[in-house]
C-alpha cells in the first residue's frame, strides 16, 4: 500500500529531499516535523524506504460506508495510526502511548510538536507534553524535520491540488540522554522542545512565533468574527439610511405655484 500511495505521489509531484543520510538504516527514532499541510503525513513516507508511523484522528478509521471504508485504507497505508482523541487530556495520553509502542518496537515515530497545521505558514511553539515526553521515555534520538511548501499544494478551499515540487529537510539526530529520569521535569520538557523547534527553524527557514497555533488559530477566527459581525452591522445601518431616505423623498415633495 505504501508503494501504491507514495509511486505516484513522487511521481505526480516530485518532492526533493535533503538529509535522507540521518535516517537511521533500522532502530527507533522519532521525526519531529513543523505542520503546513495535511499532506505533511504523506510526503514524508514517501520518501523514506522505512516505515513511519503518524498520528490520526479515530474517526478516518471508523466513518462508515465505502467512502469510510477506503479512507481508512488510505490513512492504514501511509502508516497512519487510529488515537481515541475522547476526553479532555485523550488525545495527548494516547499519542504519547502509541508513540512509545512504535518505537520499542524500533520503528520511526513521525510527530508535529506545534500539535495543529500552522494557520499561516509560520512555525509555532512546540507543546512539551507530546515530543518530550515520548523522546525520554525511549531514548531514542530526534530527528528535526522541515515540510518546504506543502501548503502551497492545495490551501484552504482549494479541491484540486497544484502540482508542484515540494521540499523536506531532515536534520541530524538529537540525542537527550543527558535529560534521562527527568521527564516529569517541565521546565525540561520545555527546554527539549524548544531546542528541537530551534533546529526545525533553521531547516524551514520559517518566521518563529513563540505562540501555540492553536491560540493562533483562535485569535484569527476571533478576528474573522469581529470583521464579518462589524461588516453585518455598516451593512444594516446602510440600509436603514436608505430606507429613511426613501421615505423622505416619497412624502416631501414640494408643491409647485400654479402659473
Amino acid at each position: 500500500m505504501k508503494v501504491a500511495i507514495g509511486g505516484p505521489l513522487k511521481l505526480g509531484f516530485r518532492p526533493w529531499v535533503e538529509g535522507l543520510e540521518n535516517i537511521p538504516a533500522e532502530g527507533p527514532a522519532i521525526l519531529a516535523s513543523n505542520h503546513l499541510s495535511f499532506s505533511d503525513s504523506f510526503f514524508l513516507p514517501a520518501v523514506l524506504d522505512r516505515k513511519v508511523t503518524f498520528i490520526a484522528k479515530a474517526e478516518y478509521f471508523t466513518t462508515p460506508g465505502l467512502k469510510g471504508k477506503l479512507t481508512a485504507a488510505f490513512f492504514k497505508g501511509v502508516g497512519q495510526l487510529p488515537v481515541d482523541r475522547s476526553g479532555s487530556r485523550g488525545a495527548g495520553e494516547a499519542a504519547i502511548k502509541s508513540g512509545i509502542e512504535v518505537l520499542e518496537r524500533g520503528e520511526l515515530f513521525g510527530i508535529y510538536p506545534e500539535g495543529t497545521r500552522s494557520p499561516d505558514g509560520r512555525l509555532y511553539r512546540g507543546k512539551p507534553g507530546g515530543l518530550a515526553r515520548v523522546a525520554l521515555a525511549t531514548g531514542a534520538p530526534v530527528l528535526p524535520v522541515a515540510m518546504i511548501d506543502t501548503e502551497k499544494i492545495q490551501p484552504p478551499g482549494k479541491v484540486m491540488p497544484k502540482l508542484m515540487r515540494p521540499g523536506i529537510r531532515i536534520g541530524k539526530p538529537l540525542d537527550f540522554g543527558r535529560y534521562q529520569g527527568m521527564e516529569h521535569d517541565r521546565f525540561v520538557l520545555r527546554a527539549l522542545t524548544d531546542e528541537v523547534m530551534y533546529e526545525i527553524m533553521k531547516l524551514s527557514g520559517q518566521e518563529y512565533v513563540d505562540m501555540y497555533a492553536t491560540a493562533a488559530k483562535r485569535q484569527i477566527a476571533d478576528a474573522a468574527k469581529a470583521e464579518a459581525k462589524a461588516e453585518k452591522e455598516a451593512k444594516a445601518e446602510r440600509e436603514a439610511m436608505a430606507e429613511k431616505e426613501a421615505k423622505e423623498n416619497k412624502g416631501g415633495g414640494v408643491e409647485r405655484p400654479a402659473s
